[in-house]
């Protein structure tokens, strides 16, 4: 049984360095490229396995060669890969740009990700076997609310990353045990309300700071803020999906959320001292060894 199921995006990230990110119609020129594993899902599901939890993954991948190797690299993560569909379609790409000071911009294309849709019978027991269920917005919105519901039925906690951003329905919202957004997130989904009123519609909020660490808001609580720990950042790309899977990794060992949220923060900002999304998730000796006690 998986402590952590993850039902989300898997990408090929296809990343350049540049000096600052090019305004519209401007051309730079590139100082270095890779090419890794990413998206928001394949992120969060690599970090919670190498934080130590039994990870699950429901994705869906195109039956190409970038398909193969994500496939491949998530068994070496020890990920569980069996509900990972290869579809007749191309595997999602994410085109990034990478600024010197390690801020960046990306565009995806969604591929095979669009079509993760139906949910098989063996899905929904592995979601309901689950100790947290773990979801982002870069898959068909229907997904999202029918695993939701799914593990709302059992013990499974539904925690939902909402990015990329837009609105919600409150059939999803109601389904939530937490929801996890950075700032531009949280603004978004409170329009002209204070963060803290998202609470009244799910009771544990994360609003992710960047550098400045995370908040923890509660129905009916005191806020909590975690300082981020002072760090040379020289790429952000998935340091959101490395917090998100640490802190369901965390959630799903048994921590309370102040501990989670930590631990998290932590692992976020080890990330960024990295190039790429999956390469630069840490491993949980070295999140230990950073982690404030």
């Amino acid at each position: 049984m998986s402590s952590v199921i993850v039902v989300g995006s898997a990408n090929v990230d296809q990343v350049f360095r540049v000096e600052r990110i090019p305004s519209p119609g401007e051309t730079v020129l590139s100082t270095g490229f890779s090419t890794a594993r990413g998206g928001k899902g394949q992120n969060q599901a690599v970090a919670a396995a190498r934080a130590g939890a039994p990870t699950a993954f429901i994705a869906a991948l195109g039956d190409d060669a970038f398909g193969s190797d994500t496939r491949a690299g998530l068994i070496d993560d020890g990920v569980d890969v069996t509900g990972v569909r290869s579809l007749d379609a191309a595997t999602g790409t994410a085109l990034i740009a990478v600024d010197s000071a390690g801020e960046n911009t990306i565009i995806v294309e969604a591929g095979a990700n669009r079509l993760l849709v139906d949910l098989q019978s063996a899905d929904a027991a592995a979601i309901a076997a689950s100790s947290v269920l773990a979801m982002q917005l870069e898959i068909p919105l229907e997904t999202v609310i029918a695993a939701a519901r799914i593990a709302r039925a059992g013990d499974t906690t539904v925690m939902l990353n909402a990015a990329p951003i837009r609105d919600l329905p409150d059939e999803l919202l109601s389904s939530l045990d937490i929801l996890v957004v950075n700032e531009h997130e949280a603004s978004h989904l409170a329009g002209e309300r204070d963060w803290r009123e998202l609470t009244e519609q799910v009771p544990v909020v994360v609003v992710t700071l960047g550098s400045e660490g995370a908040l923890l808001l509660r129905r009916g609580l005191d806020e909590v803020r975690v300082a981020a720990p002072s760090v040379h950042a020289v790429d952000a790309t998935g340091a959101g999906d490395t917090f998100c899977g640490v802190f369901a990794a965390g959630l799903a060992e048994g921590m309370e959320l102040e501990q989670a949220l930590r631990f998290a923060v932590t692992a976020a900002s080890l990330s960024v001292q990295s190039y790429g999304a999956v390469p630069s998730i840490p491993l949980r000796a070295q999140i230990d060894a950073a982690t404030p006690r």
